[in-house]
């Protein structure tokens, strides 16, 4: 292993097709201004590295780094590259993240728009970040004690895992298929529409028009406040544990609920069973 130290690179590719290399206290910065720093190297590992210059990660495979800061100028750092760990760093590049696979990334600031997307195979863990378009069209996603915020996440997404994670969000989850979420805070508007196979537990939901023209729709044990029109024509097996502001024409399904504001079923193929209580709502009349 070539062990680098205390280097500074500016220059066009400076470290092109490296192979089983240390990056110790190391700067990708300078009046060269150079790309692609480590394009088409493997089995590198960075350690207290600043990089102010663009995609040093592309066509890479296997990838190392910690304690590093990867700046706003940094853009599209890491694309077309697999077998990568990134801990205690900061990504702050917009695109820092793309058409990546086998990804863990532990106790990271992320400030990158249009992150995450078309990756496979990504772990987050203990992980802040803001972005918007977060992880659009990508799979196989386990996400645990992450906090985020921002626009349009997680669109299109297959086979996801999240938990206790807090999400300050809107449009989240759209079109996304085989959804887990466990013990989470999620706000935003327009939550899960068009989803399929999404299942919440236990998690905590505010806001405006959640889970409409959904397939295969589950929540267990979930909060719902300050929501309103939930679930327009979508198939739901809900059990919630507090009062819902309104419910708009869910097409199948039971959704179970202690108490709502409004239940709007003026849709002749809204079919599904709301009880609330010892009381049966479904199309056209009440059963006691």
């Amino acid at each position: 292993m070539n062990i680098i130290t205390e280097k500074i690179f500016d220059e066009e590719r400076a470290l092109y097709e490296s192979h089983g290399i240390t990056l110790e206290n190391c700067r990708f910065e300078g009046p060269a201004d150079g790309e692609s720093a480590l394009k088409e190297s493997s089995d590198i590992t960075v350690k207290n590295c600043y990089f102010d210059l663009r995609y040093p990660f592309w066509h890479d495979k296997g990838v190392k780094i910690s304690d590093s800061e990867l700046t706003s100028n940094c853009r599209a750092a890491l694309w077309y590259s697999e077998d990568i760990e990134i801990e205690n760093s900061r990504l702050h590049g917009i695109k820092a993240l793309r058409e990546c696979s086998n990804i863990e990334i532990k106790d990271c600031d992320i400030i990158s728009s249009e992150f995450g997307w078309s990756a496979k195979n990504v772990k987050m863990e203990n992980t802040s970040a803001r972005s918007e378009y977060f992880m659009m069209r990508s799979e196989n996603l386990n996400f645990v004690n992450v906090d985020f915020k921002g626009k349009y996440s997680f669109q299109y997404i297959n086979n996801a895992v999240f938990e206790n994670c807090v999400f300050d969000t809107k449009d989240a989850f759209w079109h996304g298929r085989n959804i887990t979420v466990r013990n989470s805070v999620i706000k935003g508007e327009y939550l899960a529409w068009y989803s399929e196979g999404l299942t919440l537990i236990n998690c905590k939901i505010s806001g405006t028009q959640p889970f409409c023209y959904c397939k295969a729709l589950k929540l267990i044990d979930c909060e719902m406040t300050d929501t309103d029109l939930a679930f327009e024509r979508s198939c739901v097996e809900a059990t919630l544990t507090t009062k819902i502001d309104s419910i708009k024409n869910p097409l199948e399904g039971h959704i179970y609920v202690p108490e709502f504001g409004e239940l709007i079923m003026d849709d002749k193929n809204a079919k599904c069973m709301v009880i609330a209580g010892r009381k049966v709502f479904c199309n056209c009349h009440t059963c006691v």
